[in-house]
């Protein structure tokens, strides 16, 4: 179901004329990787801060308040054109592991970030002063690190065509992981 879906949006004109396009996808990649560069640098001093690690002797409010902003407009269009990419050739995407990896991490990332801001950070006013937070702010900024980390690396290895569906023979797990339909042998 969710493949000829993603067959029928790759057929669509817009998907075509921007795979195909000599300018303009080219446009969309780099301004995906510069400001998945801004967002991911920001995260990274902010959960640095978090750790207690760097930038010890600023509040961490004050530290979040001068980040957020950037890291929020780095978040916002590393999105569009990361959407762009996709509707660009989604089948391909879909069935590459390393992208279903960079999925994964990507909402494993985005709730922790979620339950970062709802719960530890509500209470920052108590612990941001302090040059090393509390153990769930710590925690929070460990696995954000760790889990942009592996968006970025798997993020990269999705240009590589080592377990495409269309390479056979693989291995059961790297079919099942990729989700490819193998026909009747």
């Amino acid at each position: 179901m969710v493949l000829s879906i993603l067959e029928w949006l790759e057929g669509t004109r817009w998907s075509i004329a921007l795979l195909e396009s000599i300018w303009v996808w080219p446009l969309v990649e780099s301004t995906h990787v510069l400001t998945l560069g801004l967002f991911v640098g920001t995260t990274i001093m902010m959960d640095l801060r978090l750790l207690g690690v760097t930038f010890r002797q600023v509040p961490v409010s004050a530290f979040t308040g001068r980040m957020l902003p950037w890291t929020r407009v780095g978040f916002a269009i590393m999105t569009v054109t990361g959407l762009l990419l996709f509707y660009s050739n989604p089948v391909r995407y879909y069935t590459n592991v390393f992208f279903r990896l960079k999925v994964l991490v990507l909402a494993i990332a985005g709730f922790n970030a979620w339950f970062f801001h709802a719960r530890a950070h509500r209470t920052v006013d108590e612990w941001g002063a302090e040059p090393t937070p509390p153990r769930a702010a710590r925690i929070a900024g460990a696995v954000s690190i760790v889990g942009w980390t592996i968006v970025v690396i798997s993020g990269r290895l999705i240009a590589y065509n080592w377990f495409d569906c269309d390479i056979q023979p693989q291995p059961d797990l790297i079919n099942w992981a990729a989700g490819c339909v193998l026909g009747a042998e």
